[in-house]
């Protein structure tokens, strides 16, 4: 069902993207490389503090490559959904206008097309809004909570829960994976307030220059597509891109 999201919803005028949260990234240095000048490499501590944790709030549309991202100390619902109401709610402004009328049949017939092969099914809205936008979620008991759900119908948002091991299938794993390469390789932060502004920052400048990603499947056909179309392979879920993307911050 999520493969056939990437692959199809856009194209139907069903916006698609993807949410995830990541770390915990500690407060002790990251290996990897960095500028030094020659016979000067960075020598980091071997003894350190750790001063709390920070993670990584992340929604991602895939067919532009736009990031939005937040670091917080935590990922609990009080924090997330407050946040993804506020998030989706800008993008779903930005959404162009639903201009085909759908019968209320034929509208709820579009909502569980969407949900076709699944054997547990979660109870939609009696009245349904025009479907606007899949989400990408991973499994947890967090995103099904009752109030965020009945949120998200009412806003035309259906989410999409990654099966049981397959969050590769949520392409924000491999763009978190980018951004916290580039914000913490080769770095030493000392303070929770640190590590939040560096990935933000990070996100920002990916921002400047997003590049898309598409869908390459399972691993398998996902090698076969990328020699046939020179699309390079993204670690963290099925995604790839027709860019080389370095994950270091030399590219940053």
């Amino acid at each position: 069902m999520i493969e056939r999201a990437y692959t199809l919803a856009e194209a139907k005028g069903i916006a698609v993207w993807c949410e995830d949260e990541a770390g915990p990234y500690q407060t002790v240095p990251y290996p990897g490389a960095s500028w030094q000048p020659e016979g000067e490499p960075l020598r980091q501590p071997h003894e350190y503090f750790q001063e709390g944790t920070a993670k990584m709030l992340t929604l991602f549309h895939p067919v532009t490559g736009q990031l939005r991202v937040k670091g917080t100390p935590s990922t609990r619902n009080a924090l997330l959904h407050p946040w993804l109401k506020t998030e989706l709610t800008a993008i779903l402004a930005e959404l162009p206008a639903k201009t085909e009328s759908l019968s209320p049949e034929a509208n709820r017939a579009l909502w569980e097309s969407w949900r076709e092969g699944l054997s547990q099914k979660v109870t939609l809205c009696a009245d349904l809004p025009p479907l606007r936008l899949l989400l990408v979620m991973d499994n947890l008991t967090g995103h099904k909570s009752p109030d965020w759900l009945v949120w998200c119908f009412q806003q035309g948002i259906l989410p999409l829960f990654t099966p049981l091991g397959g969050s590769w299938l949520n392409m924000a794993e491999s763009i978190q994976r980018i951004i916290q390469r580039r914000a913490l390789a080769g770095q030493y932060p000392q303070d929770v307030a640190t590590i939040i502004a560096w990935l933000e920052a990070t996100a920002a400048g990916w921002n400047t220059h997003p590049t898309p990603f598409i869908w390459g499947g399972k691993r398998k056909t996902r090698r076969q597509r990328a020699r046939e179309r020179r699309l390079h392979r993204l670690p963290g879920s099925g995604a790839c891109s027709t860019r080389l993307i370095q994950h270091g911050q030399a590219a940053a």
